[in-house]
């Protein structure tokens, strides 16, 4: 018979229905109006910032802090017509933020329009595209009254393109990624003052994300190892993904690069620890970009000193002993969203945030497997007595880490917790050790929600 554990831990979530966004926080945009490039000149600086129209009121963000994201939908195809030849092959596959916006998918564009007249010579300033560093092509173009494609930045014959921009414009174009996978566009803008003084921002990194966001991250490393140990790393990936096409490289011990380890591409990188390696970073990455934080291999002498003994120390685990237990840390068991904002569309107020890790440990004989569910039952009330649903809270569940020898896969998305949805599990055979999970959490409801801050529950199960 299989053996059974249930563990109950209960997550309090606030969230406030009123007040703006924060500027200062790390966004990922991927639906509704931005400018991405928003050309401003205060104090005599002329910089680029990003001026995020997805929310409301507006937010002005510093371009590290944005991440845009093109969602899948955006894949199309080259069209059949000699005139959008420089895309690619007809049929070849694309992703494109159309010139004109569709409402479920980013539209970016750039923005002089607080620039004054009279600041710049000719009123315009110089925007140039100086570098793409991704898996594919970047083209921008738009479409004249006649449909033709005018193209504007172009990544596949060189680079930089530059295009004169006068002050008071706010213009569209569609932008069109060759790939999926990260990128990096570098964008500056130029001009040249009344008086003959040329500004400049400068070279300014913009992060973009194509196809579903991939996060990187390196499990199993122990404190510290002794000479002759084996070494097993594992590659974790968010979205799962295939168990091939990694590259892992270490960084030699006082050394500032990483070099490449020829030959290992799979999930998990295993090696015998030495001495020499005492200090030693490792990193894995894709071969979009996507690289891990770097993990540092610590090693520790046996020596036992001049004139020492040793002694033999044996210990043993009882394979009847053991149990599935499920925990999160005393300050994640509260998690309060930020306070929601109208969606897109201004028909939902929304938000969102991380549940925050959730730690499953599998220590039984037999490894039967486990899963992990939660449920919001009793649904959220505020301190008014106002309530809705839990079928408004829903996740996107992550597998953060797992061990070498697991096979933990994250349950799907879910729109809606009221009825209970799958967090994790891991099948039969596979569940033996400690996995870490984690899920990003969307609230949305109506806007005829009453304003104040809600509370509820979420039971997260083990079995």
């Amino acid at each position: 018979m299989r053996r059974r554990a249930i563990v109950v831990v209960g997550v309090l979530l606030g969230c406030g229905l009123a007040g703006p966004a924060r500027a200062a926080e790390s966004v990922v945009l991927s639906q509704g109006h931005t400018d991405a490039i928003d050309v401003r000149y205060v104090d005599g600086v002329l910089g680029l910032r990003v001026n995020d129209d997805t929310v409301s009121p507006a937010v002005s963000r510093a371009v590290d802090d944005v991440t845009f994201q093109v969602l899948p939908g955006a894949q199309t195809e080259v069209p059949d017509l000699d005139a959008f030849a420089f895309l690619g092959a007809p049929g070849t596959p694309i992703w494109m933020l159309p010139q004109v916006q569709d409402p479920n998918l980013l539209w970016p564009g750039w923005n002089t329009t607080t620039l004054a007249s009279g600041t710049f010579r000719n009123d315009s300033i110089r925007l140039s595209l100086v570098g793409v560093d991704g898996p594919g092509a970047v083209t921008l173009f738009d479409t004249s009254s006649l449909g033709a494609p005018n193209i504007r930045f172009r990544s596949a014959d060189g680079l930089p393109d530059r295009l004169d921009v006068p002050v008071h414009t706010h213009a569209h174009a569609s932008w069109v990624f060759g790939a999926t996978g990260r990128y990096t566009l570098t964008w500056q803008a130029d001009a040249v003052l009344t008086d003959g003084t040329a500004v400049s921002t400068g070279p300014v990194d913009y992060r973009f994300v194509v196809g579903d966001a991939v996060s990187l991250a390196i499990s199993g490393l122990a404190e510290s190892y002794v000479a002759g140990q084996e070494v097993t790393l594992q590659a974790v990936r968010t979205p799962q993904g295939p168990s091939t096409g990694y590259r892992w490289s270490r960084r030699a011990p006082g050394a500032d690069t990483f070099t490449e380890i020829p030959g290992e591409t799979g999930a998990a990188y295993r090696f015998t620890a030495t001495a020499a390696l005492d200090d030693a970073a490792y990193r894995v990455s894709l071969a979009d970009g996507t690289t891990s934080a770097p993990v540092t291999l610590r090693i520790k002498s046996e020596d036992p000193g001049s004139g020492g003994t040793q002694k033999s120390v044996t210990a043993s685990i009882d394979a009847t002993a053991g149990a599935l237990v499920i925990s999160v840390l005393p300050e994640d068991r509260a998690i309060v969203l930020p306070p929601a904002a109208l969606s897109t569309g201004a028909d939902r107020w929304e938000t969102g945030g991380a549940l925050r890790p959730v730690t499953v440990t599998d220590t039984r004989s037999g490894t039967p497997g486990w899963s992990v569910s939660g449920q919001v039952s009793g649904g959220f009330r505020s301190a008014d007595g106002a309530a809705f649903g839990g079928e408004h809270l829903g996740w996107t569940p992550a597998v953060t880490s797992q061990g070498a020898r697991q096979g933990v896969i994250a349950g799907p998305v879910a729109p809606g917790l009221a009825a209970g949805a799958l967090l994790a599990s891991a099948p039969s055979g596979q569940g033996l050790g400690t996995a870490k999970l984690d899920a990003q959490l969307r609230l949305s409801v109506p806007t005829e929600t009453a304003a104040g801050t809600y509370t509820g529950t979420l039971t997260l199960t083990a079995i």
